[in-house]
């Protein structure tokens, strides 16, 4: 590992907070905490109006990474097109892997989830919370897959339902 990461991340750049998702780095600023300065990048998460700020040397740390590559965009829609893995445990244990899986920022995980729990309108009624974490995971999903091909979230959102679609098709 190189000793600076500091350069990974440029303003204008779109990456991945974990227990955020899809957010633009807006600038690199300086800040003076309890007599220590501090460079911070400065993360606009437009879709929930919310901006964070997380120290440039931590970034990597706490597993903010760049989008991913269409290589993992494409894996994470074979993903969603597998059968679904829905184990026997309670839901409150299931509903805590899933909330994990969410907040790893881990694409696949993430498109594990959706995969999970999408139902099709012949299926079985999701609960409040099932459907929840579903639309947490849909939307983090969704949201990177339109930031990797440069669409909008619309065109994305057609994209992974068509995949989930053919998938409901298939069975």
């Amino acid at each position: 590992m190189s000793k600076s990461k500091k350069s990974e991340f440029r303003p204008n750049d779109y990456v991945v907070y974990p227990a955020h998702g899809v957010g633009q780095i807006v600038s690199i600023e300086k800040q003076e905490v309890v007599g220590i300065e501090l460079e911070l990048f400065v993360i606009s998460f437009e879709k929930d109006k919310m901006t964070l700020r997380v120290p440039t040397n931590k970034a990597t740390e706490i597993g903010m990474r760049g989008l991913s590559s269409p290589d993992v965009i494409s894996k994470a829609m074979t993903t969603l097109k597998g059968k679904a893995k829905v184990k026997r445990a309670m839901w409150s244990r299931r509903a805590q892997e899933y909330e994990q899986k969410i907040n790893s920022g881990d694409l696949i995980a993430i498109a594990e989830v959706v995969r999970d729990l999408h139902r099709t309108d012949d299926q079985r009624e999701q609960s409040y919370s099932e459907r929840q974490l579903y639309e947490a995971a849909l939307e983090r999903l969704t949201r990177e897959v339109a930031a990797v091909n440069g669409a909008d979230e619309v065109a994305a959102a057609k994209q992974v339902g068509d995949v989930l679609i053919s998938r409901a098709a298939a069975a």
